[in-house]
């Protein structure tokens, strides 16, 4: 008897998809210092669209101290930590260091190239 797939396969809420996982950190790794990047688009940069709060998974349970993470912040660019936690502090600092303003715990975050927009539109 043959079963049939389904239509969208469910997601799996833990990180036990290693090569997925590698390749979220690659993508944040990827991210040039005094430059920042939303979830959503490390998650597109590693071919997963759609996954960010598996980035945020991935974020969490990382252990690499060399890890850039305090590059990647929320869509409209907001640290994620709650206000004045020591991990908004810890991730404000990093970023000043890097020669980012950081306003009222935001990033103004640059448009992407990779949009459609951008393609369709840019000078050649």
């Amino acid at each position: 008897m043959l079963t049939r797939m389904p239509d969208k396969p469910a997601r799996d809420t833990t990180v036990t998809d290693a090569p997925a996982a590698d390749r979220i950190l690659a993508a944040i790794r990827a991210v040039p210092h005094g430059s920042v990047a939303g979830y959503g688009h490390i998650a597109q940069r590693a071919g997963l669209p759609g996954r960010a709060r598996l980035v945020a998974r991935v974020l969490g349970q990382n252990k690499d101290s060399a890890l850039p993470w305090h590059r990647i912040l929320r869509s409209d660019g907001r640290i994620a930590f709650p206000a004045r936690s020591p991990g908004f502090e810890e991730q404000s600092r990093r970023l000043r260091a890097e020669g980012v303003e950081v306003r009222n715990g935001r990033v103004r975050i640059a448009e992407s190239d990779d949009s459609l927009d951008a393609a369709v539109w840019r000078p050649r």
